[in-house]
Parts: C-alpha cells; sequence; structure tokens
C-alpha cells in the first residue's frame, strides 16, 4: 500500500481521536478533565499498527460520527477509496453522507459531486448523468458548477453524445479551457462523419466550418472538407484545402501527401504537383516529401539523375530511415548480378526496420502506433496524435 495513503490513515486516526477527546470534553462541561476516547479508536489504531489497514479504516469510519466537523475528513477518505480503486467503498461513505439531515446545501452539493465520479469510475454513467445534470442546472457555486460540467461533458463524451457535449461545453468551458476547445472541434467534426454518412453534406460542410472556428488549427476540419470535394470530383478546391493544412500544423504535412498527389494525378498536372511538393519540401522537409517528389521527378524527366540528387542532399540535411530505404531503390535501378542482390538484401531488411517502427505518437502521455488516432485511445486527449518526426519517422 503506498506511504501516502497509511499517511493518509494516520491523520484520520489523529482527526477522530482528537474530535471525539474533544466532543467528549464539551459535552462534559469539565474543562480540567481528561478527555476518554473511545475504545474503538484503540482499536482502529491496533488493526493499523499490525498492517491491517482494511479493518482499520472501517474501525475508524465507524467511530467517526458525521457532523460539520468530520465532514471533510469523510470525504477525503471517500476519495482515498476512489483513487485506489475501490469505488464502491467511496459511495458507500458518500451514500451515507448524503442521506445525514444535518448537511447544509453546500455540502450536500460536495457529496453529490463525489458521489457522481464514484458512479462514474463504477459505470454506472446513467446515475452519473442525473447527479451532474441537477448541479449544473440547481448548484449555486460557480466553480462546483464549472466541475459538474466538466464531468458530465466526459461522460457523455464516453457515450459518443457529440452534440449533448456541446452543449453543455459550449461556451462557457470552450473560452476558459483549451483541451475543451480543441476537443470541441473534433465533436463538430465526428457529427460531420455521421452526417457524411447518412448523405447529409450540406450539415457536414457546416459542422466542418463550426469546427475550424471553434479551433482554427483543427486539421481533421480540413481533412475532410477536402476528402468531401474529392468525393464530388472537386479536385481543385480540395488541393486548396490540404495546402492550408501544413499552416495550422506542419507536422501533418505527411498525412497530406497522398490525397495531394492522388488529386493532381485526376487533374492531370504533374507539374503542379512537383511544385507544390517543392514548396512543401522548404516548410517541413519530412521523408514523405521527399520521396513522393523524387518518384515524380523520376517519372516526369524518365531518368533517376535529379531524383538521386534531391534524395542524397536531403539525407544530409535530415537523416531517416524511410529516405534511406528510398535510396536503395533508387541503387537497384542501376545495379545488376551480385551488387543487385546484395542491394536488395539490405533494402529488405531495412524495410522490416521501418514497418516494424510506429508512424505516430501522443505528444501527451507518448502512446505510439501505426494508425492516426484523433482521439488518443490511452489518455483519451484529442489533437495530441501526430506523426513521428526524426531519423525513425519523418
Amino acid at each position: 500500500m503506498p506511504d501516502v495513503f497509511l499517511l493518509a490513515l494516520l491523520v484520520v486516526a489523529v482527526a477522530t481521536g482528537w474530535w471525539l477527546g474533544r466532543r467528549e470534553r464539551q459535552g462534559s462541561g469539565k474543562a480540567a478533565q481528561p478527555p476518554t476516547l473511545p475504545r474503538d479508536y484503540f482499536v482502529g489504531l491496533n488493526y493499523l499498527l499490525n498492517d491491517q489497514q482494511d479493518r482499520a479504516i472501517e474501525t475508524f469510519i465507524g467511530a467517526l460520527e458525521v457532523n460539520s466537523d468530520t465532514i471533510e475528513t469523510h470525504l477525503a477518505l471517500g476519495n482515498l477509496f476512489r483513487t485506489r480503486g475501490e469505488a464502491d467503498r467511496a459511495l458507500k461513505i458518500h451514500q451515507n453522507l448524503l442521506a445525514r439531515p444535518t448537511l447544509t446545501g453546500e455540502q450536500g452539493e460536495r457529496v453529490q459531486l463525489e458521489l457522481s465520479r464514484d458512479f462514474f469510475a463504477l459505470g454506472l454513467l446513467d446515475r452519473a448523468e442525473r447527479l451532474l445534470q441537477n448541479l449544473v442546472r440547481d448548484s449555486q457555486d460557480d466553480e462546483r458548477r464549472d466541475s459538474a460540467r466538466r464531468l458530465l461533458v466526459d461522460l457523455l463524451e464516453r457515450e459518443g453524445e457529440w452534440q449533448a457535449a456541446l452543449d453543455v461545453a459550449l461556451p462557457r468551458l470552450v473560452r476558459q479551457h483549451d483541451d475543451i476547445r480543441r476537443a470541441a472541434a473534433h465533436w463538430l467534426c465526428e457529427l460531420a462523419e455521421q452526417e457524411r454518412h447518412s448523405a447529409s453534406p450540406v450539415l457536414a460542410r457546416r459542422h466542418l466550418r463550426q469546427a475550424l472556428a471553434t479551433d482554427p488549427h483543427c486539421v481533421r476540419a480540413n481533412l475532410q472538407l477536402a476528402a468531401m470535394e474529392h468525393d464530388t470530383g472537386q479536385y481543385k478546391p480540395a488541393v486548396r484545402l490540404l495546402r492550408r493544412i501544413p499552416d495550422q500544423d506542419s507536422t501533418f504535412t505527411p498525412t497530406i501527401i497522398e490525397p495531394l498527389a492522388h488529386a493532381y494525378r485526376l487533374l492531370d498536372d504533374e507539374e503542379g504537383l512537383i511544385r507544390c511538393l517543392q514548396e512543401l519540401l522548404q516548410q517541413a522537409p519530412g521523408t514523405s516529401v521527399i520521396t513522393r517528389l523524387a518518384e515524380t521527378l523520376r517519372h516526369h524527366q524518365g531518368n533517376d539523375r535529379d531524383a538521386l540528387a534531391l534524395v542524397t542532399d536531403q539525407l544530409d540535411r535530415k537523416p531517416s530511415l524511410g529516405a534511406v530505404h528510398y535510396l536503395l531503390t533508387l541503387y537497384r535501378h542501376n545495379a545488376e548480378g551480385e551488387e543487385h542482390e546484395h542491394l536488395a538484401l539490405l533494402q529488405r531488411h531495412i524495410h522490416t526496420l521501418v514497418q516494424a517502427l510506429p508512424r505516430h505518437r501522443c505528444r501527451r502521455c507518448g502512446f505510439s502506433g501505426e494508425r492516426l488516432h484523433w482521439q488518443c485511445p490511452r489518455c483519451r486527449s484529442w489533437g495530441t496524435t501526430k506523426p513521428i518526426n526524426g531519423i525513425e519517422g519523418e
């Protein structure tokens, strides 16, 4: 058991003994007479000293009568239980508190907020939602109301209730918290994705524009808008939307390379693609840009000369395994016999290494993988997962 929890138990023990002793002294009316502590206090201490923390906790809870002097201790105990993953025990403490008629309105709201956290931790989301809705509607304390809003938003998000989450978060939480602002833009993107699949493109575009108004750096909104233009054959508008993304966040440049190349190919504008890639290379000289530009130059010019010069120069500036893998492809085109076999073997080994590497990483918790997750599967943050840069990435 963590030392901090043991320390907390000792604090509870001292608080219990102090309060019970003071209460008995006040009740007797004899200040000179030393207080007599109840038997349960010493039983609890004995359990604690014998490393029987669970029995000690139960004993202290039983000895600690609920009133205005002990409400903080009960709340602290409940929070400790929930932190330890014992939300069921926290729930019992908070339900016991809420049943007390002596609680003030302010104390009752605090207990309800903790009780909603217990329900949330236990997966009883409908009960948590009812409590939180009441607090958001009725609480007289702005800070507590905002805490209830944030927890309610988290709950609605987990249930995929994107519009309901927006209704709770707008405008106060979105204006005050950057993480909520980023999340709100992604909820709008989720709504747009649903509408796109249900053949409601007008509503989808409206939500994507709202996403960009909420968070101008929302790369996902422009990617979705570009995909919608592409689906309707509007390739030039799709290119314009994709070209905005490096200005929003240059780390997402690798994400736009394939859709850009596809749009230019459908426009039959290979020279336009070369100019576009050369401009992107100045902004974000990553492996995806280098290899796509080199391959386009090879196809356009019919030889490997400029492609080899480009890749070699860029590797001198910024080494990467992906660029080395492509450089070996170029060398193999001009190799024969045993040299070709050796290069093929080396390229195969590098390919295995490259394929085993993650392509995206969450900048908040470090979770990494092949796919781009708009919401990190580990820490559940929105918009924090991005392409990996460096020797093993871009």
